[in-house]
């Protein structure tokens, strides 16, 4: 297993903060997004048609909310106990969404469910060890389930992990150091074979704006027996 340094769950309780004495209104959840970008690139359909689904890193869960109203019993992950708190504030009157506060790898090795899909979008794929959570993931799919994740496409040559800093803590004066994993469509298409994984696909969703970086998504399925 890698000793990469984990990151620190205060990382993420800054993570889209509300601002503002009003409440803050929970987000619409009309639509699955891979991409970031409102209406751009595909939706849900990418995990196919499951019942039961593991988000690994929701932050507000649109999405998990999303899949929940569809009638798909949900279980959503996040390493931050402010994200999770808040979450399950917007998200109440789903009773088949599961709000859980832990981190990823040490969820899927404590919880014995399997999913008909394992997803995350610009979560936790993007910011563990693959080597580390993908054979958990895999462990947790039931036979033929999907697995699928989205993160920015990475800038030619960042590959592998790398250092993203963040000063987004009040009082420290040290800078918060988070690694990022982060592939082309072909290195993560080898490092999923290497995982067991089969049936890959991925490809890179152009930005809106020219220039600009696209969203990397990958999506690949469990063997139909373990």
């Amino acid at each position: 297993m890698s000793s990469a340094p984990r990151t620190a769950p205060e990382y993420w309780d800054k993570y889209r903060p509300h601002r503002g004495e009003d409440p803050q209104s929970r987000p619409a959840a009309d639509r699955f997004d891979w991409t970031g970008v409102p209406g751009h690139g595909p939706g849900a359909e990418i995990l196919g048609a499951p019942r039961t689904a593991l988000d690994l890193g929701p932050a507000e869960g649109e999405n998990a909310a999303f899949l929940a109203k569809a009638g798909v019993e949900v279980v959503a992950v996040d390493f931050s106990p402010f994200q999770v708190e808040r979450a399950r504030g917007f998200w109440i009157d789903l009773p088949a969404l599961e709000f859980v506060y832990a981190e990823a790898c040490a969820f899927l090795d404590q919880d014995d469910r399997r999913f008909d899909a394992v997803y995350s979008t610009w979560g936790a794929v993007w910011f563990t060890d693959p080597e580390e959570l993908f054979p958990r993931a895999a462990e947790r799919l039931a036979p033929g389930g999907t697995f699928a994740f989205s993160h920015r496409e990475p800038s030619v040559g960042t590959y592998g992990a790398q250092i993203m800093g963040g000063k987004w803590l009040d009082g420290r004066e040290a800078e918060l150091t988070v690694l990022r994993w982060q592939y082309t469509a072909e290195q993560w298409t080898d490092v999923l074979k290497r995982h067991g994984f089969v049936r890959i696909d991925a490809q890179i969703l152009p930005a809106l704006e020219p220039g600009a970086l696209g969203t990397l998504l990958v999506r690949a399925k469990a063997p139909e027996t373990h």
